[in-house]
């Protein structure tokens, strides 16, 4: 009966060594459950951070496109202001060069006028001298005054179409500035 008693106490000792390694084994597979849990939540949160960075890269991207918008935008309104100051010193020199032929106009009718003082103080010589050919005289200066007169007609006619022929060229030249800028803009577009 003692060893009987022993045997079953040798049992029992047995029995609760694998209940206590089956224990053992349980508690270190929810350990490694709890790892693996938490490795999962490791991933999860890297695979987040990832995805934010990614956005913000994305963000920035964005902010660069934005900025080089901003950049095309200025460099088309400072082209157009180049532009526009190009045509504002086209229009001043032919308005310069209005004022030299209006300049060399006005010293050609002095030269005229002149000229036609002369005539007229050698035909009063010549109507002291004999009033027929004083008479003769009138007659000219009167063909005098109509030639002076279709001079000045012819001038101003003149002086008429080259105000239009200068209209002309600004007209064309604003159009071809308008075309111009019209295919940088498409351009620009394109760039975009």
């Amino acid at each position: 009966r003692e060893r009987e008693s022993a045997r079953e106490r040798a049992r029992e000792r047995a029995r609760a060594r694998a209940r206590a390694r089956a224990r053992a084994r349980a508690r270190e597979r929810e350990r490694e459950r709890e790892r693996e849990r938490e490795r999962e939540r490791e991933r999860e949160r890297e695979s987040e951070s990832e995805s934010e960075r990614e956005r913000e890269r994305e963000r920035e991207r964005e902010r660069e496109r934005e900025r080089e918008s901003a950049r095309e935008r200025e460099r088309e309104r400072a082209s157009e202001r180049e532009r526009e100051r190009e045509r504002d010193r086209a229009r001043e020199r032919e308005r310069e060069r209005e004022r030299e032929r209006e300049t060399e106009r006005a010293s050609e009718r002095e030269r005229e006028s002149a000229r036609e003082g002369e005539r007229a103080r050698g035909r009063a010589s010549a109507r002291g001298r004999a009033s027929a050919r004083g008479r003769a005289s009138a007659r000219e200066r009167a063909s005098a005054r109509e030639s002076a007169s279709a001079r000045e007609s012819a001038s101003a006619r003149e002086r008429a179409s080259a105000r239009e022929r200068a209209s002309a060229r600004e007209r064309a030249s604003a159009r071809e500035s308008a075309s111009a800028s019209a295919r940088e803009r498409a351009s620009a577009r394109e760039r975009a």
